[in-house]
C-alpha cells in the first residue's frame, strides 16, 4: 500500500552495507513502506547520476541506488572477487534481500542493464516495471563502436585487451557524455570528472575485466527474451537517439517480445539523463502510474 508523502520524504540518505565481500554505497530515499524502485547506472557513471531523479520519485516510491562493484564510492575487499556480470548481479540482488525488498520495479541503463536482466530472469515475480534509458538488450542495438571489443571477445590476448584501455581515459569518458548531444552546455561537467576521479582511485583493471566480460551479456540475451515474451512486464524504453554505442534499433527491439513496450527517443546523446532529467522523471512516474505500482 502507498503510503502518504511527507515533507521528508525526499530526502536522499547515503549508506553503505557489507554484501559478499564488497563494501556497497547505496542512496536511499522515500519511505520504505512505499513502492520500492531501483536504479542501476552504467559504465562512466555511478548513483550520482540519479542525484536529480531520486528525489523525485522518492515524492511517491522509496528509491534505491547503489553504486555496482567497481564505481563510485563502493569498495571490493575481498581480493578474489572477480568483476564480471554475474557476480555484479549477484551483489545487487543480495541487496535487495539485505533491504528485504520482495518487489520492485527497475530503472537500468548501460551496464545497469545486464545486471538488471539477470536479475529480471531469475526473480520474474519481483518486477514489476522496467525503464530501460539506452540499456541495450538486443545485438541489432550494438553500433560500430564495439568493434574493439568484439575482437577482444573473440581473440582475447593481451594486446587486444590493452587495447580497451583507452575507453577509460578522462578525454574518452568525456567523449561519451558529450558525443551525440546538441547542446553540450546542458552537461555538468562534475558528472565526467567524478567518473575519472573513481578511476584513477579504483583501478582500470576492473574495468577491463568489465568490458571483456560484456559478451557474456550478449550470451544471454535469449533468456532475456525469453522473459520479456513470458511475463510482458510494463516497460518504457527512453532512448537517447545520437547514443554511439547503443543504437536506436536496440530500443526498437524490445517491441518484438513485449508488443506492449513503449519506445521513445530524445535528441541527445548516451547519457540523456544529463540533459533530459525531467522528461525521463516524467516518464518514470508515467509508467509506475500505468503499471499500478502501489
Amino acid at each position: 500500500m502507498q503510503t502518504s508523502p511527507t515533507s521528508t520524504d525526499h530526502q536522499v540518505h547515503y549508506r553503505n552495507v557489507h554484501i559478499n565481500g564488497v563494501d556497497l554505497f547505496y542512496r536511499e530515499a522515500g519511505s520504505p513502506q512505499a513502492p520500492t524502485v531501483l536504479l542501476l547506472h552504467g559504465f562512466g557513471a555511478s548513483s550520482f547520476m540519479f542525484r536529480a531523479l531520486i528525489p523525485v520519485l522518492a515524492r511517491q516510491y522509496h528509491v534505491l541506488a547503489p553504486d555496482l562493484p567497481g564505481f563510485g564510492q563502493t569498495t571490493v575487499s575481498d581480493a578474489a572477487f572477480k568483476y564480471t556480470f554475474d557476480n555484479l548481479a549477484a551483489v545487487i540482488d543480495a541487496f535487495t534481500l539485505h533491504k528485504d525488498i520482495e518487489r520492485y520495479a527497475l530503472y537500468v541503463f548501460d551496464y545497469g542493464a545486464p545486471v538488471g536482466w539477470r536479475l529480471a530472469v531469475d526473480n520474474p515475480h519481483k518486477i514489476t516495471a522496467i525503464l530501460t534509458q539506452n540499456g541495450n538488450g538486443y545485438e541489432e542495438g550494438l553500433s560500430a563502436g564495439w568493434a574493439d571489443m568484439q575482437r577482444a571477445w573473440a581473440d582475447p590476448t593481451p594486446a587486444n585487451r590493452e587495447a580497451l584501455r583507452r575507453f577509460n581515459t578522462p578525454e574518452m569518458i568525456r567523449w561519451q557524455y558529450t558525443e551525440g548531444v546538441p547542446d553540450a552546455s546542458l552537461l555538468a561537467p562534475e558528472a565526467w570528472l567524478l567518473t575519472s576521479s573513481d578511476l584513477a582511485r579504483i583501478g582500470v583493471e576492473p574495468q577491463m575485466d568489465l568490458l571483456l566480460d560484456y559478451s557474456s551479456n550478449i550470451a544471454q540475451y535469449d533468456q532475456l527474451h525469453a522473459y520479456l515474451r513470458r511475463h510482458q512486464p510494463p516497460l518504457l524504453a527512453l532512448w537517447g537517439r545520437n547514443d554511439p554505442f547503443f543504437i536506436p534499433a536496440g530500443a526498437e527491439a524490445f517491441r518484438r517480445d513485449n508488443p506492449n513496450a513503449e519506445v521513445r527517443f530524445l535528441e541527445t546523446g548516451h547519457f540523456a539523463i544529463e540533459t533530459h532529467g525531467a522528461e525521463i522523471a516524467a516518464g518514470m512516474l508515467a509508467l509506475l502510474e500505468r503499471a499500478a505500482v502501489r
